[in-house]
């Protein structure tokens, strides 16, 4: 077995990533706030923040709390709307050479429509990731992906209209597999999981809530175990569907385990932003996981724990 057969690519239902590593959304900005940092061409693909029908201006300061376990953050999914979003940051994400999903969001069914509707034969997009993680205004229900049949709704609607390849986002801290079922029932073509689940932070001295909007969300590694399961119950119930694993991934270990579990791929949130450089290290050490077991493909190794756990 020689080096040059070795090939890190990866398929996501017709999306080829370069390697198995992707920067998760958020994290990169428009990709020019990382040029120099680290080459972007080295990585499987960039997720962009989550891009909604009018612009927002975000959750009030501060953003970020530091626990022992991760940050609990609140952006207020800030983002220009999704005419700027084309016209002034779109082109720059083209000419970052790497694959590029664009994470959508909305409060109703004809917000998702819409964003949907303006990204289609868009140059540079290549797949779309519902966000499913936010507050349902039509419904007013606090947490849009959560019922699982407002989640095939949603995900059908955009599956219908999309040209490229779409990924619903599990919303974090809940039973996923249900969920998950209702999303692939409806067209999408992978699932990431997941997205953060609720947290808190507060300061005691002051006694407020640490960050500026109260609640928020919890990322880094305490969420790794969770990703874990999620990604080996889904494939369980789901074994031909691409799976991102996301949450609590910081190093080629961790994308290992997350491989081993199931997943055809991996997100990389807070280890980006601490360093830039982590999803190609990553991308690296999967390379050498894989000349240490004399495999080809990321996607053997999901093979091999099988064979290994029929052996026992």
């Amino acid at each position: 077995m020689t080096q040059d057969k070795r090939s890190l690519a990866v398929d996501l239902g017709g999306l080829v990533l370069p390697t198995p590593v992707l920067i998760a959304s958020g994290c990169a900005g428009t990709g020019r706030e990382l040029s120099g940092l680290v080459e972007l061409r080295k990585v499987g693909g960039i997720v962009t923040r989550t891009i909604t029908v009018e612009p927002r201006p975000g959750a009030a300061p501060p953003r970020i709390a530091e626990t022992r376990s991760g940050i609990v953050w609140n952006t207020g999914r800030q983002n220009p709307g999704i005419d700027a979003f084309i016209a002034t940051e779109l082109p720059a994400w083209a000419k970052v050479g790497a694959p590029l999903i664009v994470s959508v969001g909305g409060g109703t069914l004809e917000e998702y429509v819409r964003v949907t509707g303006a990204l289609q034969g868009q140059p540079g997009v290549h797949g779309i990731e519902i966000d499913l993680s936010g507050p349902d205004d039509e419904l007013e229900r606090p947490m849009l992906g959560a019922h699982a049949e407002r989640v095939t709704e949603i995900v059908g609607a955009v599956a219908r209209m999309s040209l490229v390849p779409v990924f619903a986002k599990m919303p974090g801290g809940l039973d996923v597999v249900p969920i998950a079922l209702a999303a692939s029932r409806a067209g999408a073509t992978g699932l990431t999981l997941t997205g953060s689940p609720p947290a808190f932070a507060i300061d005691a001295p002051s006694m407020h809530a640490t960050l500026g909007a109260g609640p928020g969300w919890l990322s880094g590694p305490a969420l790794k175990p969770l990703t874990l399961r999620s990604i080996s119950d889904v494939a369980r119930a789901l074994p031909r569907m691409p799976l991102l694993a996301s949450g609590g991934i910081a190093t080629a270990t961790d994308a290992i385990e997350a491989l081993l579990a199931g997943a055809t791929a991996v997100q990389v949130g807070v280890a980006a932003m601490i360093d830039p450089s982590a999803p190609v290290a990553i991308a690296q050490g999967i390379v050498a996981e894989l000349k240490r077991r004399s495999l080809l493909s990321p996607m053997h190794l999901r093979a091999a724990m099988r064979s290994a756990e029929v052996a026992t």
